[in-house]
């Protein structure tokens, strides 16, 4: 379980405003179950997750 998908994704999000959406892809199998529970602490959205050929795609808004 690699935490750098959630580091590098925190920080780019910083960067947005309210509303914007980021979309992170990862290599990560278990970037799935970060994500969740990510979001669920940080008040975010998981918008839209897939994964093909294990590469996982998320799709993340940003809120207040």
């Amino acid at each position: 379980m690699c935490p750098m998908p959630i580091v590098k994704a925190k920080k780019a999000l910083d960067e947005l405003n309210p509303g914007e959406i980021m979309e992170v892809i990862s290599t990560d199998k278990g970037s799935l179950n970060d994500f969740q529970a990510w979001v669920k602490q940080t008040n975010h959205e998981l918008l839209k997750h897939s994964e093909k050929d294990g590469v996982y795609t998320f799709l993340v808004k940003k809120n207040e």
